[in-house]
């Protein structure tokens, strides 16, 4: 089992930067991949991003590309999503989840391929 913990959301204005934590401990060696994903009210989950824990690639959804980091720290278990340019629009509950998925580095993040989920953290921006 893999536990994850997101931290870091809050309320910000348009234009603001938050950065999000994503912290794993238990049987983190089974995990490949490391992905962002948000939900806002009414609206289906959607990737936002994702890196590859051994070999680094990354993939960013259109609507955050240029705006959005992510990164880790794999001595502490530990992504990162920096969010600058922040706009309205990114208001979400915000779900870090690891994959076990043996090709989740080369694919378009999808939700039933993360086995676990953390319990996700509010990004609210305002205009």
């Amino acid at each position: 089992q893999v536990q994850v913990v997101e931290s870091g959301g809050g309320s910000v204005q348009a234009g603001g930067s938050l950065r999000l934590s994503c912290a794993t401990s238990g049987a983190t060696d089974s995990i490949n991949c490391m992905g962002w994903f948000r939900q806002a009210p009414g609206k289906p989950r959607e990737a936002v991003a994702r890196i590859g824990t051994s070999s680094g690639t990354t993939y960013y959804s259109d609507s955050v590309k240029d705006r959005f980091t992510i990164s880790q720290d794999n001595a502490k278990k530990t992504a990162y999503l920096q969010m600058n340019s922040l706009k309205p629009e990114d208001t979400a509950m915000y779900y870090c989840a690891a994959s076990a998925g043996a090709y989740c580095y080369v694919s378009v993040p999808v939700a039933y391929e993360y086995n676990y989920w953390g319990q996700g953290t509010q990004v609210t921006v305002s205009s």
